[in-house]
């Protein structure tokens, strides 16, 4: 008797399954309003240099302002630098009482930076990192900056959740990437200084890592073959809501640090949730731990009426299937890399996941030059992943998780790639290939995820998940600084984001497919699954095992 046979006795899918999608809803609501938080928070507001009040006898500020301020190549009064006289203008008046205007120097104007801070533009953001420590013009690589900062803190918690989560299990972890996801969060919102916010964000991107390792596997490891698909795509909607959400609160908090603690405070109640959140079966089972796993089993049968008689689910027969799935040894990262079969497939996720975070995120965090405001932009963005998610559940069950990972990835290259052809003065095409190159990225995002899950064993799921997460968070963290390349073209960061997806598209037809197959409970499973031998398992690498 296998896993799925026990699952099969007490139900693979009914209140207790429902349940667990529920109590692991919030995390999933959170993640994408701290990881997509930088919008908001990070903000740059029209901002121009600070300059003497204009004189009593003066009563045309825009002239003012030109007598100040240099013009960019574009015709737009520089943001960031002020000439260093006063520039006398035609037809105005600018001193009286015997002044001068100052030497007159030949040629072009000298300017200089702006020596006296900067003025900044209140009417969309009472405040935002970039106004309170000035992270504009000479700085704005440090506001980039505090994004990759962010994804580089996930890149290091999913490498540490993932191994810690196979080791002492989910639920555990969970808790731990709660409570710390709370603490540094109110310490992120009470920064005096760029430094200690850098620091604390960092620490809080470790700590939300936890979610992205534990809460995906977590579910899956209590469905049964039938309904992963739909269990999948369904709790994925929690992350469309936590998006959609981000611009209802951004727009009714308009300072960061208050914005930043609404999207923190949440972890509260969802310490209190971890009660009620069950240990995965599938890993105590693993790790020779029969009671507790007898014990879940057992509650899960009776949410889902599914009366066991007294043998129904013997301790003996609980005992058989973990001394066939019980772990050896400690689970490491060099087991992903040991066997071919999971070397394959290790390194064709790590691409995969690099490109789905590199353009995801690069389409994502650029909400400028849309025509719409950063709220509208966001809005939009958020509401375009709800007919995704309905592509990714009609697909992977007629396409299968492959086609429909590389077909999605194409998708966002190709909207990418066409919007470069797309003059920017022509908004409503370039809107509409913006949106489109979203919700392909997110449809991708969605199907990586699920398909992930579904390749690794339960002895490394969450070491896999850990891994390919890294990678992705590496990509995630280099999203924001490749949008600093417009300073050399000003299109290639969408040639960029385009041009990583197509060649993760590429790479995803590489990996086995999943459709209708058990989750493999340890490495010689995935192994058995290795080079098929005759043309229909040529169709079906991943055949379901038999017991």
């Amino acid at each position: 008797m296998g896993f799925e046979e026990l699952l099969h006795k007490v139900g693979g899918f009914g209140p207790f399954q429902l349940r667990n999608v529920a109590l692991l809803a919030l995390p999933r609501v959170l993640l994408p309003m701290h990881f997509l938080l930088p919008i908001f928070l990070a903000a740059v507001p029209a901002h121009r240099c600070a300059l003497p009040g204009v004189p009593a006898n003066f009563s045309h500020q825009d002239e003012w302002l030109e007598a100040h301020l240099p013009r960019e190549p574009d015709g737009r009064l520089s943001s960031c630098r002020l000439f260093t006289h006063l520039q006398a203008l035609p037809n105005t008046t600018l001193w009286g009482g015997g002044q001068s205007p100052g030497e007159q120097l030949e040629g072009e104007p000298s300017t200089v930076p702006c020596p006296q801070g900067w003025e900044y533009d209140h009417s969309e953001f009472s405040s935002t990192i970039a106004t309170e420590w000035d992270l504009v013009c000479e700085q704005k690589g440090l506001n980039r900056a505090t994004s990759t900062f962010f994804f580089a803190g996930v890149l290091v918690g999913a490498v540490a959740f993932g191994y810690l989560s196979d080791r002492f299990g989910r639920r555990r972890l969970l808790l731990v990437a709660y409570v710390s996801s709370l603490v540094l969060g109110l310490a992120s919102a009470a920064s005096v200084s760029y430094t200690m916010f850098a620091v604390t964000r960092t620490l809080t991107g470790t700590a939300l890592a936890g979610f992205t390792i534990i809460v995906m596997p977590l579910e899956l490891e209590w469905l049964d073959v039938g309904h992963r698909t739909v269990a999948g795509v369904l709790s994925s909607t929690f992350w469309t809501g936590g998006v959609m959400l981000l611009a209802l609160v951004g727009y009714l908090i308009r300072d960061w640090r208050w914005l930043l603690l609404a999207v923190t405070l949440p972890c509260a109640p969802g310490i209190l949730s971890i009660w009620w959140v069950p240990e995965s079966a599938r890993w105590l089972l693993t790790q020779g731990r029969v009671e507790e796993a007898h014990s879940y089993l057992l509650r899960c049968a009776r949410l889902n009426g599914r009366p066991l008689g007294e043998d129904g689910l013997s301790q003996e027969a609980l005992s058989k299937v973990a001394a066939a799935e019980r772990v050896v040894r400690t689970p490491s990262y060099l087991d992903l890399f040991r066997t071919p079969r999971l070397r394959h497939i290790s390194l064709c996720c790590m691409v995969v996941w690099f490109g789905v975070n590199f353009s995801y995120y690069g389409v994502s965090l650029d909400v400028s030059g849309l025509g719409l405001n950063v709220y509208q932009t966001q809005l939009l963005f958020g509401a375009v992943e709800l007919p995704s998610k309905l592509l990714v559940y009609l697909s992977v069950r007629h396409a299968g998780r492959r086609l429909t990972l590389a077909g999605t990835l194409l998708g966002a290259a190709l909207a990418l790639g066409f919007r470069l052809l797309v003059s920017s003065e022509v908004k409503s095409w370039s809107t509409a290939l913006a949106v489109m190159g979203k919700g392909f990225s997110e449809a991708a995002f969605t199907t990586a995820y699920l398909f992930t899950s579904e390749l690794y064993p339960t002895v490394l799921r969450q070491t896999g998940m850990g891994l390919t997460a890294l990678v992705g968070r590496l990509g995630g963290s280099l999203a924001p600084l490749a949008a600093l390349l417009d300073g050399v073209w000003l299109s290639l960061p969408k040639l960029a984001y385009g041009g990583i997806a197509l060649l993760a598209a590429c790479t995803a037809l590489l990996l086995p497919e999943t459709k209708q197959a058990q989750l493999p409970e340890t490495i010689q499973d995935v192994e058995r699954k290795s080079a098929p031998s005759n043309p229909q398992e040529e169709e079906m690498p991943m055949k379901q095992v038999q017991d």
